[in-house]
């Protein structure tokens, strides 16, 4: 098909508006090559979700070399700074509390001595109470099935997974529940990559599922500020192939906007029911980001009027000890440099030698949205990246 004759976009506006939508991922492939693209162009995926469905549909084989796909800091898990981790474990083992958090959550290694308990999982088999939970509300039938017991529920997570933690503390509370909150927002990671001057990518495909809940405005920045290419996607090979044409679009004819090519699920303004739940229980603040440092205005914190539910309050003395814990990716794993999408997981010195899902060293070798771990387990070995293209 000639290129003239493809969508300018998936949903684009002004003079890049579509008038068509192709009907499968093939013919999305087929517009995507048919562009005259300059030279190599490197687009961010924000999304952990995302990494994992690109590389699992195998579209890096499938796209043209010429463009790479450079996964970014979409993983909580990841950047979930050590000092957080570290008082969890603590609380675990030293208080009579039911510690309930997300599964990855309990493997995450942390900078200790091999012989010393180094996870939530060691934790647990040293005789903690340690239990994985997959959703908000699991914590909250533990705590009513446990009433004798303070149980303390370790969340980590990014806006999405963050809103229906807020939905619970917004309600009415067990009162022997109290929450460990280490959520980050998205935006400000991206944001500082930018500010920096070195992002490395020219175009940027955003979360969809953050965007369903706090909007798609909010990567406008990042066309405004920064003349970046930017596209909404879900999760299936059709939509991140729309995105991934509409951002290479947009730089073959100097047209720059904000996309949406998942419509179906993210609209205008976002969930605002969620937004607001967010804004009346938690706070934004300043926040680590393991490996990387502190991202200004990236951190939400429990407001004030919730201190009998904040673990932080009702357990001051432990996080007056782990405070003092750098949060340091272990020796020789660049897990954060992965996480800001300036090396690929197989580049990693420790990726695939002492680093694998079974003997995890570094965070992202750890979670499902790690990319390091997504890597490994879509078939990825040592030594099979070449010049942005994974073989």
């Amino acid at each position: 098909m000639a290129a003239q004759h493809a969508p300018a976009a998936a949903h684009g506006h002004g003079a890049c508006r579509s008038v068509a939508m192709p009907p499968n991922a093939r013919q999305w492939l087929e517009y995507i090559r048919a562009l005259e693209l300059p030279s190599r162009v490197r687009i961010m995926n924000v999304c952990g979700g995302h990494e994992r469905a690109i590389t699992m549909a195998g579209l890096r084989s499938l796209l043209p070399s010429t463009i790479e796909l450079i996964p970014g800091p979409g993983c909580p898990v990841c950047v979930c700074p050590e000092e957080d981790v570290a008082l969890a474990m603590e609380l675990a083992l030293q208080e009579d509390v039911i510690l309930v958090a997300f599964g990855d959550m309990l493997r995450v290694p942390i900078n200790r001595p091999r012989r010393e308990i180094r996870s939530l999982e060691q934790a647990k088999g040293a005789g903690a109470s340690i239990l994985p939970i997959a959703s908000p509300a699991e914590a909250v039938r533990i705590a009513h099935r446990n009433p004798e017991r303070q149980v303390v529920f370790f969340a980590a997570g990014f806006e999405t997974t963050t809103a229906p933690v807020a939905a619970i503390l917004a309600e009415e509370m067990p009162d022997n529940l109290s929450v460990l909150l280490s959520g980050r927002l998205t935006w400000p990671a991206v944001a500082m990559l930018l500010d920096s001057g070195e992002a490395g990518f020219q175009a940027l495909i955003a979360p969809g599922h953050v965007s369903a809940v706090m909007g798609p405005e909010e990567w406008a920045f990042v066309v405004h500020d920064h003349r970046i290419p930017t596209a909404v996607a879900g999760f299936t090979p059709e939509s991140l192939l729309a995105a991934i044409y509409s951002t290479l679009r947009q730089l073959r004819e100097g047209c720059c906007f904000l996309d949406n090519c998942y419509p179906e699920v993210v609209k205008p303004g976002g969930n605002r029911c969620a937004q607001r739940c967010l804004g009346e229980v938690l706070e934004i603040g300043d926040a680590d980001w393991r490996g990387i440092g502190t991202i200004p205005a990236s951190g939400y914190g429990i407001r004030p009027h919730l201190a009998r539910h904040d673990a932080r309050q009702l357990f001051p003395s432990h996080v007056e000890r782990t405070h003092t814990v750098e949060s340091r990716m272990p020796a020789g794993c660049d897990c954060a440099q992965v996480v800001l999408g300036r090396i690929y997981p197989d580049q990693c010195k420790l990726y695939g030698r002492t680093c694998t899902p079974r003997s995890p060293v570094g965070p992202c070798m750890v979670s499902d949205e790690g990319a390091c771990r997504i890597w490994w387990s879509g078939g990825v070995r040592r030594e099979q990246h070449r010049n942005g293209v994974v073989a």
